[in-house]
This record gives structure tokens, C-alpha cells and sequence, in this order.
């Protein structure tokens, strides 16, 4: 494979990135950025047309770059995946999400894989970066890909690194954030390695695919187990009538020996909410029971209802129901700042109300609208006459833009799931 690593090193290698979402449409820009032609591949004809337009569609990637790199010829897109048969490196960013029965749903990546395997050819380097189960480049990928006859580490490479793209971070990008990658075989960590050293400051090379596939799940279960872990601590707290925020910032003091994390409404994203149970599923089928993941999950997954119950409480103590109330909700998207609402605990709560009859109405100024079931809704305009028409407000997301001071002095219930109101005193705010 010296065709290929002399291609990556004089930056001739044609790069493909497929799946060209919130992690594969930075990816393709960076290298596109970096003298590669890069042709990115998405089943989203809308997506194709707009990035050869010159047109961006994610909140994290820079217009202008787009433009630029669009107009001159580096980054092109398209729905063709014949266009494989002239590319050198392939790196796939394709979504994995879980089915109802909580079991991973890795189709986006058998198809790919299924075309994959009519364009594999000698001197190419593929790359899964799809969040999946330990194991899955070698028991999954690579058993296809060397039905062509190719063989692994001689005639192409295969490794995994996992994606770690944060939505709305402006100080962590591609080029600054460490990478980790694992090969199939020790030749293609290395080519792996030195593809992505040529965009990214910092690349660590781990021993196998594998132990790259279970980086990214102790990334994320950290993450989970021990946000599962302070959302538990609030529900104690609540009962044991102790501020929550209080206990942690003293904590937080301790110089060595803990870690802040903070209670909210439920996990969103495309990472924490799932990538644990794909660890535990795949434990699962070696007779063992990921006893923190399934726990962590049990609690993250019902604090939408316990934000319903805070609720319910609180206009209960006004002598109000939740049925016929108009509750205004404020944030849907799963993090402040960004307009990605994939797994975002702000649906869950806004349809649990809607099963109790509440006229809910949400505000958010980075999604225009949502839909709940077969229920579309409309951000509405944050208004004064709104708040105080609203019978209590949720704070479900806490964007930069809010007023908090005003939302509070015009509101007569707040339910703050996210402690947005700590530098606050009033006997309206609820905290969860």
C-alpha cells in the first residue's frame, strides 16, 4: 500500500466522507480545507445540492469555508457511490441510532457496506467512525470487504476512530481535538494515523479496531453513569430538602478526587443517550449484565417524567391541573446554543404533557418548529404578554439569549430543569 500512504503524504488522495451530518460534513470541509478534493456522499439529495451549491447546513461549520471550498472544486457532494471506484481514503460517518427494543440499529452501515463492497479495491483506506459495539470493524466489515478477494493490511486498509465532534463548542474543533485510531492490523492503524495527521494536531494510534471501538464507549458511559448518578443525587436532595446546585459547588471545591456533573431534564444528543446500550447490548450476547449502564440509563431515561411530576406539583400548589394549563416551554434542542433536538429530553416532557392534556407552547430560537407525534408546533415569539398568559414556564434549555431576570419577573411558575436561575431568588422558581 506505498501507492497510498505516497497519495496521503503529497495530499493526491481523493478523500470520501459518507454520511454527511453534524460529524461527516466537518470532516469533509477540514480536509477539503487541507489541498484534498474531497466528494462527500449522503442519500439526502437536499443535502447534496445545497453543499454544491456552496450552501451550509450545520451550525459548527464556517459559511464562507463552504463557499470557497465549494467554488473551487475541492469539496463536491453527490448520492452516487460509483464515485468510490476513484477514491483512495473513505471515512463513514453514517448514523447509528437504536431501535424501540433498545437494540442497535447498525443499519445505515450495512448499506453503505453494501455498496462499499462493489467499489473496495487495492491501495484504499476505509474508515468507520459510526458509533457502534466493540467488534464490529472486524466482525462486521471486515468479512465482506475481504470477500472481494482483497486482502486486509496487503491490499487495503480498515480501521474505526471514533467521532468526537461536540455540537456548539467553539473551542474544541476537528484540527484541535485529540483522535484516536485502531487498525485492523498494525499497517492500517499507521496509514489510518498518518490520513488523519494531515487535518488533525494531535492523533493517538491505539493496538486494534476494537480498543478504538471501546474508547468511544467509555467516553460516553463515563459520561452517562455519572450524569445518571447526580440526577439520582437531585431526586435525594429534593426529598431531603437540600439545593442540589448548593451541595455540588461546595464540592466542587475539593481539589482532587471529584469531577462536577450536573443534574437536567434527560440526556439528547446523538452520543450519550445510545452509545452506552450499545456496550451493553453486545455484553448481553456474552452473558453479562452492564449493571451501572442499564441503572444510569433506568434514571436519564425518566427524568422527563420526573420534570412532569415538578410540574404538576407546582400548579397543583396553585390550584391548577396539568389538563387545560398552558405550559410554555423554553429550549427543545439537547444542549444550549445549537439546533439539534436528536434524542432531546424536551419532546419527551412536551408529549407526556400533551397525553395530560396541556396546551403546551414552546420558544426556541434555534428551531422553527417540531413535531411531536403527529402534533406540529411552531416556536412562538418570547414575549412578556406570553409568559404572564402561561401558567407555568419550563426551562428546559438554557440558551445564551434568555433573559432570565425578565422570564422570571414576568412568569407566575418556573420550572428550572437546568438551574439557569441560581443567581435568582424568588418563591416561583421550582428547581428539579
Amino acid at each position: 500500500m506505498e501507492k497510498l500512504i505516497k497519495k496521503i503524504n503529497n495530499r493526491t488522495a481523493v478523500i470520501s466522507i459518507i454520511g454527511l451530518g453534524y460529524a461527516g460534513l466537518p470532516l469533509l470541509v477540514e480536509f477539503a480545507d487541507n489541498g484534498f478534493k474531497s466528494i462527500g456522499i449522503d442519500i439526502n439529495e437536499n443535502k447534496v445540492k445545497k453543499l454544491n451549491k456552496g450552501i451550509n447546513y450545520i451550525s459548527d461549520v464556517n459559511n464562507e469555508r463552504v463557499r470557497r471550498l465549494a467554488k473551487s472544486g475541492l469539496l463536491k457532494a453527490t448520492t452516487n457511490f460509483k464515485i468510490l471506484k476513484d477514491v483512495d481514503a473513505i471515512s463513514i460517518c453514517v448514523p447509528t441510532p437504536l431501535k424501540k427494543t433498545k437494540d442497535p440499529d447498525i443499519s445505515y452501515i450495512l448499506d453503505v457496506l453494501k455498496e462499499l463492497k462493489k467499489f473496495v479495491h487495492k491501495d484504499m483506506i476505509i474508515i468507520l467512525e459510526s458509533t457502534t459495539y466493540p467488534g464490529t470493524t472486524n466482525e462486521l466489515l471486515l468479512p465482506e470487504l475481504e470477500s472481494s478477494g482483497l486482502k486486509v493490511g496487503k491490499d487495503f486498509a480498515l480501521a474505526f476512530s471514533p467521532e468526537r465532534i461536540d455540537p456548539g463548542n467553539t473551542k474544541f474543533n476537528i484540527k484541535n481535538t485529540p483522535k484516536v485510531v485502531g487498525g485492523v492490523t498494525t499497517k492500517c492503524g499507521k496509514i489510518a494515523s498518518l490520513l488523519y495527521s494531515t487535518i488533525i494536531e494531535n492523533v493517538i494510534t491505539v493496538s486494534s479496531a476494537k480498543a478504538a471501538e471501546m474508547v468511544k464507549m467509555l467516553e460516553n458511559t463515563f459520561r452517562a453513569v455519572n450524569i445518571g448518578l447526580v440526577n439520582e443525587f437531585t431526586i435525594m436532595c429534593n426529598k431531603l430538602d437540600l439545593d442540589t446546585s448548593e451541595i455540588i459547588q461546595a464540592a466542587s471545591t475539593k481539589p482532587f478526587g471529584f469531577m462536577p456533573f450536573y443534574p437536567g431534564p434527560g440526556l439528547g444528543g446523538h452520543c450519550l443517550p445510545i452509545d452506552p446500550l450499545y456496550l451493553s447490548w453486545k455484553l448481553k450476547t456474552l452473558d453479562y449484565n452492564a449493571r451501572f449502564i442499564e441503572l444510569a440509563s433506568e434514571i436519564n431515561v425518566n427524568m422527563p417524567l420526573y420534570v412532569v411530576s415538578k410540574i404538576s406539583d407546582g400548579l397543583n400548589n396553585q390550584k391548577k391541573s396539568v389538563n387545560g394549563s398552558r405550559i410554555f416551554i423554553l429550549g427543545v434542542t439537547y444542549k444550549p446554543n445549537v439546533d439539534d433536538i436528536r434524542e432531546s429530553p424536551a419532546l419527551d416532557i412536551i408529549k407526556l404533557l400533551m397525553k395530560k392534556k396541556a396546551n403546551v407552547i414552546y420558544n426556541d430560537p434555534y428551531v422553527s418548529h417540531i413535531k411531536i407525534d403527529n402534533t406540529s408546533l411552531k416556536s412562538q415569539k418570547l414575549t412578556d404578554k406570553l409568559l404572564s398568559a402561561s401558567d407555568c414556564v419550563v426551562i428546559v434549555t438554557d440558551h445564551k439569549s434568555y433573559d432570565w431576570n425578565n422570564i422570571v419577573e414576568k412568569s407566575h411558575l418556573i420550572i428550572d430543569t437546568r438551574n439557569a436561575t441560581k443567581n435568582l431568588k424568588s418563591k416561583k422558581i421550582i428547581k428539579i
